[in-house]
C-alpha cells in the first residue's frame, strides 16, 4: 500500500522508447475489475540553470474499446505526415544547415513538436491527474 491508501498498480507488460530528451513508456495495467488498459507516458528531461534537472510527464490512458479507432486515426495521421513531408526530419536540431528563413513566417509561431507557442504556454498550465484508482 502507498501513503494514499491505494495499492500500487502492477505493470503487467511494459515497453520503453528512448528518443533524445524524451522517453515514451507503454504500460499495460489492470483495472479493479481485472481488465487491461494501456497507459502511454511521455517523459521529457529539462535541465535547470544550476545544472540540476527535472522531468515533465504527460500520460494518456487508452482503454480496449478505443484501441481500433485510436490505431486507425494514428495510422491515418502518421501516413499523412509521411506522404506530405517524407521520412526526413526537418528541424534545427537534426540538420546543421537548417535555415528558419527558408520556411514561412507562420512557422516562427511554432514550438518544438509543431505546437503553436500559445498552446505550448497553456500546456505548461496542465494539471496532472492521477487515475491509478481505476
Amino acid at each position: 500500500m502507498s501513503d494514499h491508501g491505494t495499492m500500487e498498480k502492477e505493470e503487467i507488460f511494459s515497453k520503453v522508447l528512448r528518443a533524445g530528451r524524451r522517453t515514451y513508456f507503454f504500460d499495460v495495467r489492470s483495472t479493479k475489475a481485472g481488465d487491461y488498459y494501456l497507459t502511454i507516458t511521455e517523459s521529457k528531461k529539462f535541465t535547470n540553470d544550476d545544472g540540476s534537472f527535472h522531468y515533465k510527464k504527460h500520460k494518456i490512458y487508452l482503454y480496449k474499446e478505443d484501441f481500433i479507432e485510436f490505431l486507425d486515426l494514428l495510422k491515418e495521421t502518421t501516413d499523412y505526415i509521411i506522404d506530405e513531408k517524407g521520412e526526413e526530419v526537418i528541424s534545427e536540431r537534426h540538420q546543421k544547415d537548417f535555415k528558419r528563413d527558408d520556411f514561412d513566417a507562420s512557422d516562427d509561431d511554432l514550438a518544438e513538436g509543431g505546437e503553436s507557442t500559445e498552446s505550448s504556454r497553456s500546456a505548461d498550465n496542465f494539471t496532472d491527474i492521477n487515475f491509478e484508482d481505476i
